[in-house]
This record gives structure tokens, C-alpha cells and sequence, in this order.
């Protein structure tokens, strides 16, 4: 459906109607992504931190640096998301052997089980976009990346 007929909202030009286009359908992905993620108690921040230790190409724990760095929020608290984590099982912890200011951060087992349990989420999500064809989704991914710059 054509956003004009989403919202019933008069645009002043295309740029204006771009930026109001992403940002309701990234609230309505963001929306059903958040009813999955509540079935298993998680918080979006949570999730993307057990995704980048489950998916790091690291074979070893990461820092919490490195957790920050790789976060799609940049402004989370990633110690206190780990404390919560941790406090569920979902993560260990432990002082990094080489300098003890820095915590060493790994997916334990039930992480481990929890992200696996989790795959229809990630189905899911593919579904939402199944009225694109593959190239318009590469091309949809290159025009995002151009417009960050």
C-alpha cells in the first residue's frame, strides 16, 4: 500500500515523503520484531549483543568494547545489558587475563539454545520482505549504504 494511503498525510516533496516513508516502515518492522522478541523476554539491545557474540567470527570471548562498537544503538549501556544478561545466563563474564580493567564477554550453552530457538525470528523477518524481488533487495541495501554515505 502507498504510503499517502497509510497515513493520509499531504507530503511537501519526494525527500519529505521519503523520510517519513522509512521511518513508518522501519517503526512497523521494528514493531513486529519487538512482539518476537518479548516472547523470550529480551530487549533489542539484549538480542543484538547475543547475535554479535553467537555470529562473531572471534573464537574466543570479545571485549566490551568491542560489544559497543558493534552495536546498532550506539548510545546502550553494554555493561549494564551484559549485567542483565548474565544475571539470565544467557552470557559469561570474566577479567581479561591480559589487562584486568577489561571483562572478557562470551554466550554460554543456554545463549547459545536461546538463539537457535529463535530462528523463525529471523524467518520471520525475511517474510516481511517477500513482496521484493532478491535484486530489489540488494538494490534497496545499496541505496540504504548510499544514503549514510
Amino acid at each position: 500500500m502507498r504510503i499517502e494511503e497509510e497515513i493520509k498525510v499531504h507530503f511537501r516533496n519526494d525527500n519529505h515523503k521519503l523520510i517519513v516513508n522509512l521511518t513508518y516502515t522501519v517503526n512497523q518492522l521494528n514493531y513486529r520484531f519487538l512482539q518476537q522478541l518479548k516472547k523470550h523476554r529480551l530487549t533489542k539491545p539484549q538480542y543484538n549483543i547475543l547475535i554479535v557474540l553467537h555470529d562473531s567470527d572471534c573464537d574466543s570471548p570479545v571485549t566490551i568494547g568491542f560489544l559497543k562498537d558493534s552495536m546498532f544503538e550506539k548510545n546502550s549501556d553494554v555493561s549494564r545489558i551484559i549485567e542483565r544478561l548474565f544475571e539470565k545466563g544467557l552470557v559469561s563474564r570474566n577479567e581479561n587475563p591480559s589487562d584486568r580493567r577489561q571483562k572478557d564477554v562470551e554466550i554460554t550453552e543456554k545463549g547459545i539454545e536461546l538463539i537457535s530457538a529463535m530462528g523463525f525470528c529471523e524467518k520471520e523477518t525475511d517474510e516481511l520482505f517477500q513482496h521484493l524481488k532478491p535484486d530489489e533487495v540488494i538494490q534497496l541495501n545499496q541505496l540504504l549504504d548510499k544514503i549514510r554515505g
